[in-house]
Order: C-alpha cells, then sequence, then structure tokens
C-alpha cells in the first residue's frame, strides 16, 4: 500500500519542466533528475522557444535516450503557464512534479516528498512545495522594516496569502527547517502535486501569458479551496535564478501590477473599498521605492519597471475585462 511503503512512489512521479532558450540550464537537470535516489517514472520537457530556435532541442534530445527513466520533448509556447498545462495533460501517473529548468535538486528531494504523500492516508494533501536553500532572506532587510512599520499586510506569515491586500507573502522569508508546515500558495518551481488536483478541472489559467509572474500562487490558492498544501523543509534545493529567458524590466513592472490585482480579484471576492485602499496604498508606495531606487542607483532597469508600473496602473483602471479578451495586449 501507498501509505505504508513510500518507495512505492517510483514510477509514481512525473517531472514536468517548461523552459525557454536555456539550453545549458535543461541539460544541467536532466544529469540532476538522473541523480535522484527517487527517480522520476518519466520527465516532461515542454520548449516554448520559437520554431527556427532549435538550440535546446538539438542540446537535449541526444541526452534524453540515456536517461534511466522515459522522457518526452515537446515544442509549446504561449509561456511557462500554457506549458505546464500542456505537460500535465501528457502526464499519466499519480504525481506531477513541476520542476524548473534551473532548480537543481538534493538527491532525496522527491523521496523526502513521497514520504509524506505517503503518510496522508486521507487524501488531504494536494501538493507539497520544497525549500529552496539558497533564497532565504532575512525579514529585517530595510524594505520589509517598512512594510511592517506601515502595517501594509495583515500577515507576515512566509508562504500565507494577505487576504486583505492581495499580497502573497514572500516565503523566503522562512528560516531553514525540518518537517512540514502548511502555507496558502506553493511555488512552481520545484512542487509536486497530486493528479486529483487536476482531475477536478484546475489547471492553470491562460491569463498568464508568456512570462509567468503569480500563476502559481493563483493556481494554489484555488486549490488550497478544497486540498492542503504543505511545505517540506527536509526536501531541498537550490534555485539558481539563471538571467536567459527573462522579460524586461518595464514587463515585469507591469505585470507586478495587473497580475497581483488579477489574482486578487479572483481570489477575493467581492473586493470591497477596504481592499481596494490597501491594494492601491501598497502598489503606491512600491511605485515610490522603485522610483527611489531608479534616481539613487541611476539604473535604466529601474527607469523602466517604473514606466512598466504606471502602465499597469492605467490598464487595472481601464478594466480587467479588457486584457482578459485580449491577453497578447499586455506589454
Amino acid at each position: 500500500m501507498l501509505e505504508n511503503s513510500p518507495l512505492r512512489l517510483e514510477n509514481e512521479i512525473t517531472v514536468v519542466t517548461p523552459t525557454f532558450r536555456r539550453p545549458q540550464e535543461a541539460v544541467e537537470l536532466l544529469d540532476n533528475l538522473s541523480r535522484q535516489t527517487l527517480l522520476p517514472a518519466e520527465l516532461i520537457l515542454v520548449d516554448g522557444a520559437p520554431p527556427e530556435e532549435i538550440a535546446t532541442e538539438r542540446a537535449v534530445k541526444p541526452l534524453l535516450s540515456a536517461l534511466p527513466f522515459p522522457s518526452q520533448y515537446i515544442r509549446h509556447g504561449g509561456g511557462t503557464a500554457i506549458q505546464r498545462n500542456v505537460g500535465i495533460e501528457r502526464s499519466k501517473t499519480r504525481f506531477i512534479a513541476l520542476i524548473d529548468d534551473d532548480i537543481r535538486l538534493e538527491p532525496d528531494f522527491l523521496g523526502q516528498i513521497a514520504r509524506v504523500f505517503a503518510g496522508d492516508a486521507e487524501k488531504k494533501i494536494g501538493g507539497i512545495v520544497g525549500y529552496r536553500t539558497n533564497q532565504h532572506f532575512d525579514r529585517n532587510v530595510q524594505r520589509w522594516r517598512w512594510y511592517r512599520r506601515l502595517r501594509f499586510f495583515s500577515t507576515y506569515e512566509p508562504g500565507h496569502y494577505d487576504f486583505a491586500s492581495g499580497y502573497p507573502i514572500n516565503v523566503n522569508l522562512q528560516p531553514p527547517f525540518s518537517g512540514v508546515r502548511e502555507i496558502d500558495f506553493m511555488t512552481t518551481s520545484c512542487a509536486v502535486w497530486r493528479r486529483e488536483v487536476f482531475e477536478v478541472g484546475l489547471s492553470f489559467d491562460p491569463f498568464f501569458l508568456d512570462y509567468g509572474m503569480l500563476e502559481d500562487a493563483h493556481f494554489s490558492l484555488r486549490a488550497r479551496n478544497r486540498w492542503k498544501l504543505l511545505q517540506c523543509g527536509d526536501a531541498r534545493c537550490l534555485h539558481l535564478h539563471s538571467p536567459r529567458g527573462r522579460p524586461p524590466s518595464r514587463k515585469v513592472g507591469y505585470k507586478c501590477v495587473v497580475n497581483y490585482y488579477y489574482v486578487f480579484q479572483d481570489i477575493v471576492r467581492p473586493l470591497t473599498w477596504r481592499h481596494q485602499v490597501r491594494f492601491w496604498r501598497f502598489q503606491l508606495f512600491e511605485l515610490l521605492r522603485v522610483f527611489s531606487s531608479a534616481v539613487r542607483r541611476r539604473r535604466w532597469s529601474d527607469v523602466m519597471e517604473c514606466w512598466g508600473r504606471i502602465e499597469g496602473i492605467f490598464a487595472v483602471t481601464r478594466g480587467l475585462e479588457r486584457i482578459r479578451a485580449n491577453p497578447k495586449s499586455t506589454k
């Protein structure tokens, strides 16, 4: 039985990885996955590069047959949310691991998560996310001291969602720990999901085209209505945060407004005037913070992020329905 033997999850975990213009990272991930003490049943690698770009295909295809598990290489664009949906639809196992191409798992990562699932006899756990050992930062950094001083949020617990202001509290504030802790949302960079979560009709929202900011929080907050979500401190990994395949700062700034508002109004319904005041108060602070950084550091990327945030504010005031009807119009 699954409950009594976590190692029975062998051949029960499919790894789905979206990639975009990162051939070297994809190659390194193949080697990393092959070193897991609990091997995945299959890898589904979804390449979002345009058809004329074959660098990733050329780099990984010769290596797939040598892996100690089956693999599929798929070409499909649209952004990470769409790519994950494609990979999930192709998978057949009881558990689906969403692992980014710039994540490097410790050898027992999948085994640690399998043990937690194996102890869930009542199948209440929908997803488990790992712990990125190189991402932790102290909550006493200046920005977070200001957040607390100005009382922006109603909670400061890492991995919890502030339903009052629409802000997901950064899980990287969580110090290293052992065991598991319950959370509200999960990143898709190093998470394992139970198949039943997708079988009830949940998928990543196609609103999140191209660069996927907050599509993981949106998906997991919806899953949280039915399932328990956990972070496992013993399932550790590194996030290399590859600079390749990243969007321009202007687009990041735009999505920091539009995507956050989209998730807020979809998860917390209806938004009251108090919700609106808290959301826009924080957005104004972030605009001023990035602007002051642009002045102080004289960085063009900060200027572009400010411009993107201003565009995002105007886009939201014109209405999300227009953006939903024509998502390609997003910056």
